[in-house]
């Protein structure tokens, strides 16, 4: 039973109501007027106790439909291998453990001395090495910070400049990492359509319009389909973004360590928040969770309210090991080798399926292949199963709660992929398409 007569009360209530199992995620609360009438209170009373629910991510506004609870934030669908399966595993998104440095011998003698609170937060190395690899690709008067990885790096940008219930513009389809991040922030991903050359710049304008106050974007290599920006696309959405110069400016380069394509800036000389991501986990390890995050100075400004001396800054030993490795000229030349061979394998499986008749994108960089289907993705997914091979579906990448059919698609990680199995994954997937 709902009870209370100020706002705070009755969210208080209605908030009690959902911890002790009364309320399940989907229920509908009472119509504004009809609680209002109950408790006799004024209607603005109850708006204001709904919006102060809808504001801490309990309920959710759905305009004609009312206020109803929603789910708890949950991890979503992640990155990684499947444990326990006989299959072929091509859905898992890591990198070849073959082809990553060993890096348990690189340290010597480069942590001279424990850290304490309230040193430096970047190692002299590192942070030299940041601005050797991003201020060829950054506006003036950027600065260096250091996060848990490209994700981790995102997550914190958006609860940086934006509040729950913000629009951001996103890819579509988009990594599911970077969807997740964003949904337990409470911002609400808008996708905004892609083609071989990136994100589409009317539809961006689009989205803009309607009120999206972020944009996140994958230079190179997007995850899942491959595709990077041109030239002539990034220099489009670039006057896009020059008419909206409040909207904060996300570019997440996570393949920059090993990319084939040249990086293509779309940040306008009149944005005035923006960030540039790099993360080292593709090229030297997932488990290295360390990203360079370049950006304008207000917004390393906030950044380094979360990552201060006395709280939770990237840790010196990992940044030791990172340093090791790109000074490393052994490490560089794994990396080089790992870059040919992602490559050979990305264009290895494009020809199998082209050679099968099967139209696929051809990708620029990352370490997937993407496979638009019209037929349901899953029953593919299933037939393709029994034929001894376990792929991702496109729907883990899609913005939208339901995707639209011509959505339909599945993914491939060619990482791990062996001598002859993308021949015969070809065929096998044309013997199992309508």
């Amino acid at each position: 039973m709902i009870s209370g007569s100020t706002a705070i009360e009755i969210a208080d209530c209605i908030r009690a109501l959902v911890q002790s199992g009364h309320y399940q995620p989907g229920a509908s609360l009472p119509p504004v007027r009809e609680l209002a009438e109950t408790l006799g209170v004024n209607r603005n009373t109850v708006a204001a106790a709904y919006q102060r629910l809808t504001k801490a991510g309990l309920a959710v506004a759905q305009g004609r439909l009312g206020t109803s609870i929603v789910a708890p934030p949950s991890a979503g669908e992640q990155e990684g291998l499947s444990a326990d399966t006989p299959l072929i595993d091509l859905a898992h998104g890591n990198p070849n453990a073959d082809w990553l440095p060993e890096v348990s011998t690189l340290l010597g003698g480069r942590m001279s001395k424990p850290f304490l609170y309230g040193e430096d937060t970047i190692l002299p190395a590192l942070r030299e090495w940041g601005k050797l690899w991003m201020t060829p690709d950054c506006p003036a008067g950027w600065e260096l910070e250091l996060t848990h990885g490209a994700v981790d790096g995102i997550e914190r940008l958006a609860v940086a400049h934006l509040v729950a219930g913000d629009k951001v513009a996103v890819e579509d389809p988009c990594f599911l990492g970077s969807i997740n991040a964003l949904r337990i922030g409470g911002m609400q991903a808008v996708g905004v359509a892609i083609d071989d050359e990136g994100m589409q710049p009317q539809a961006l304008a689009r989205v803009l319009e309607e009120g999206a106050r972020a944009v996140l974007l994958t230079p190179r290599a997007n995850n899942p389909t491959g595709c990077s920006l041109s030239k002539r696309r990034a220099e489009e959405l670039q006057r896009v973004l020059a008419e909206h110069p409040n909207v904060l400016v996300i570019l997440d380069d996570h393949f920059a360590l090993l990319a084939d394509t040249p990086y293509h800036s779309v940040i306008p000389a009149s944005t005035k928040r923006w960030a540039l991501l790099r993360s080292v986990s593709k090229g030297l390890g997932p488990d290295l969770r360390l990203a360079f995050v370049a950006c304008d100075a207000d917004t390393a400004a906030r950044l380094r309210i979360r990552l201060a001396p006395g709280m939770t800054w990237v840790s010196h030993l990992l940044q030791a090991i990172v340093a090791a490795c790109l000074e490393s000229e052994q490490v560089r030349d794994t990396v080089q080798a790992a870059r040919a061979a992602y490559a050979a394998r990305r264009d290895e499986l494009h020809a199998a399926l082209t050679q099968q008749g099967i139209a696929v994108p051809r990708p620029d960089g990352g370490l997937n292949v993407w496979i638009p289907v019209v037929q349901d993705a899953k029953d593919l997914a299933y037939a393709l199963a029994k034929k001894g091979w376990l792929v991702r579906l496109g729907s883990a990448y899609a913005v939208q709660a339901h995707p639209p059919a011509h959505a339909q698609a599945i993914r491939i990680t060619v990482s791990n992929l062996q001598d002859g199995q993308a021949a015969q994954f070809a065929r096998d997937l044309k013997a199992c398409l309508l």
